[in-house]
């Protein structure tokens, strides 16, 4: 499959694949991507949500499907950079069966604290856990997600012990947060914006090394403990034999796409910043993401199942 192919892509729908329920912040974006990317390429767009296993289920269908540039998936952080180490056996491999197409977005997760914390800074986190070893605990949104590995990386680089309470879904945590039976949550922006403008809870740091344009006034957990970077960031991913004529139209394309002023400010406004990459730069963050993962799931021997 060459130019020729190229020339005639797409025949036909474009199936993405979201891991994921309905409703959630990867499935709204890439409806919105796909609205304008099916107008670009002259053909429908198909979003197929395929929700399991942490997003292995979809990641699976896609690495499983003929490599013809017809079908996508919308994968994230879990599915592409942890699932590979934290479970047994996911049914594929990011590097091996899928390849780098285009990033859509990147985000910070926010460290939280209840309104009424001791705790204002998170130096003062640390030497909390410090003083009292155990008795720092923190919420995750379930084992093995960005937010659960990020606070152990700040455990772990501080060394200290905290204890890791997961719930299923950032609702639940983020209650028991506000109610102070959880200490702090690295929550995503998305979901804890609305309770930081309500007062409920307050910001301590943002994961990323800089700060963010929705939150500017937040410094960075780098500030306290440097080369600390965590976000949940998102884009599309083709299986792994798909030609490289496809794979740099579809670049193009959604680059375009995610620099349009209303969807940028679409994805601002949920606290995601808009960085396009081309698939080369794409493939090597992915690279450096999956061994970031890597060497922190087996230093704290976290699994997923």
């Amino acid at each position: 499959m060459g130019n020729a192919f190229a020339a005639a892509w797409p025949e036909r729908n474009v199936t993405v694949i979201v891991p994921y329920a309905p409703g959630g912040q990867g499935d709204v974006f890439a409806r919105l991507v796909g609205d304008r990317l099916a107008r670009a390429l002259g053909q429908p767009v198909i979003v197929d949500n395929r929700p399991g296993a942490s997003g292995a289920l979809g990641a699976r269908l896609v690495a499983r499907a003929p490599a013809d540039g017809h079908t996508l998936l919308l994968g994230q952080t879990g599915e592409i950079a942890i699932n590979g180490t934290a479970m047994k056996n996911p049914g594929y491999d990011a590097l091996k069966d899928l390849r780098a197409v285009a990033l859509v977005g990147n985000a910070p997760l926010v460290l939280t604290v209840p309104s009424d914390s001791p705790f204002r800074s998170v130096a003062d986190l640390v030497e909390g856990a410090r003083d009292k070893p155990g008795g720092v605990a923190y919420a995750s949104s379930g084992t093995a997600t960005p937010g659960h590995l990020a606070a152990a990386a700040l455990a772990t680089g501080t060394r200290t012990e905290m204890t890791h309470v997961p719930y299923k879904g950032a609702g639940q945590a983020i209650t028991d947060l506000i109610g102070g039976q959880v200490q702090f949550f690295f929550a995503s922006a998305s979901s804890i914006v609305p309770h930081l403008q309500g007062g409920r809870v307050r910001a301590l740091a943002v994961s990323t090394p800089a700060r963010v344009a929705s939150l500017p006034r937040v410094p960075p957990v780098a500030d306290t403990l440097p080369g600390f970077d965590f976000s949940l960031w998102g884009g599309y991913f083709a299986p792994r034999a798909t030609p490289d004529e496809v794979v740099r139209r579809l670049n193009t394309e959604i680059d375009r796409i995610v620099v349009e002023p209303e969807l940028k400010a679409r994805f601002e406004a949920e606290g995601s910043a808009v960085t396009p990459m081309t698939p080369e730069r794409f493939e090597r963050f992915v690279r450096d993401e999956i061994a970031k993962y890597a060497r922190l799931i087996k230093a704290t021997g976290t699994t997923l199942e």
